[in-house]
């Protein structure tokens, strides 16, 4: 039967509410319809299902070969082309046999020293500094950070309770004793009386997961459930019509770190997820065990977790330079020095 008028609104709120069903997290959702949207507009305006396999293996190879994608990008190309096949249009899904994978690039991650993370947070303040300091002093994702409820915070434990993390995981980090001070100052002249004019307006909502706002018509508004980092300005929720405040944007904090790494005089391309870089790589150097790191991260494989031992500040690989031994011990290092600073003399071969 061929697509009615209007299908694409269709198509898109099927997607969307599968996705929904199955508790996807909205970025989830946004990225897969914004693959559905490119893959729609690559073929011309046709159906999806009008479209057989040899369809998606032309858009995937296009995006490898000719876009140049990363293969995480094309990967979630296909994972959103797949949901879409399977779960909103109700097919099958071929086997891709001529699809061209992007390829992987082995990349170490970027880890600063501990003197450079200060040297950068010394540039922040406001709620960018404490952002960026639970980066690296808890190991938290930029939007798990973001996403932090005043009742997450444990002072008494020096704990945070992440709730749904990224594969809707629940996990507890460390909670650093030296923030918990500027935090609790920031929750109490800042967070508490903007919310307490919001309630004096007749606002003062959050929004809540899942069914909670059924489930607990009031909890919107009670001080637990607030942002640890709420932005500046309310904002109209579209599927409720209510007027409510979202938590801090994270390319404020993300431009922040950016202009705090250059002031700093770093060369290095460190973003807001180096500083959780920093953090495992730090504890290893410390002595912790990999596990214990690799459940802090929030890691499935220990394996992801592993990339780290390659970046300890050890050298290369771990191996002592053959300049720094023998040489170093005898004291002749710095004769190696001196002679390579000496101005060249004259060559006895003569000019050529």
């Amino acid at each position: 039967m061929a697509p009615r008028a209007g299908w694409g609104v269709q198509l898109v709120a099927d997607v969307r509410a599968a996705l929904r069903l199955r508790h996807a997290s909205p970025r989830t959702e946004e990225s897969y319809l914004h693959w559905l949207r490119r893959f729609v507009v690559f073929h011309g305006g046709r159906h999806p299902a009008r479209l057989g396999p040899d369809a998606i293996v032309a858009f995937l190879n296009h995006l490898a070969l000719e876009a140049g994608v990363a293969a995480s990008t094309q990967n979630q190309a296909l994972n959103a082309l797949v949901f879409v096949v399977r779960h909103a249009l109700g097919l099958e899904m071929p086997e891709l046999d001529a699809l061209v994978r992007a390829r992987r690039p082995r990349r170490l991650p970027v880890v600063l020293t501990a003197e450079e993370v200060r040297l950068v947070l010394a540039q922040l303040e406001g709620m960018p500094r404490l952002v960026a300091s639970l980066l690296y002093g808890s190991g938290l994702r930029l939007l798990e950070a973001l996403s932090l409820r005043v009742k997450d915070l444990d002072f008494a434990s020096r704990e945070i309770r992440l709730r749904d993390g990224k594969g809707r995981k629940d996990r507890v980090v460390p909670l650093p004793e030296s923030l918990a001070p500027a935090l609790r100052e920031h929750l109490a002249t800042r967070v508490l009386r903007l919310h307490e004019r919001d309630l004096a307006d007749g606002f003062g909502e959050t929004p809540l997961p899942d069914a909670l706002a059924r489930k607990y018509p009031n909890a919107a508004r009670e001080w637990g459930w607030q942002w640890v980092f709420p932005a500046s300005c309310r904002f109209v929720d579209a599927a409720t019509g209510r007027e409510r405040r979202h938590h801090f944007h994270e390319t404020a904090v993300q431009r922040a770190v950016r202009r705090a790494v250059l002031a700093a005089g770093i060369a290095k391309p460190a973003s807001c997820h180096t500083l959780r870089h920093s953090f495992a790589t730090h504890l290893l150097a410390r002595g912790y065990d990999i596990r214990t790191v690799q459940e802090l991260l929030g890691h499935r494989d220990v394996k992801t977790t592993m990339i780290y031992t390659h970046v300890l500040n050890r050298g290369g690989l771990g191996v002592q330079s053959p300049l720094d031994f023998g040489e170093a011990r005898s004291g002749r290092a710095p004769e190696i020095a001196a002679a390579t600073a000496r101005e060249p003399g004259p060559s006895r071969l003569g000019p050529s």
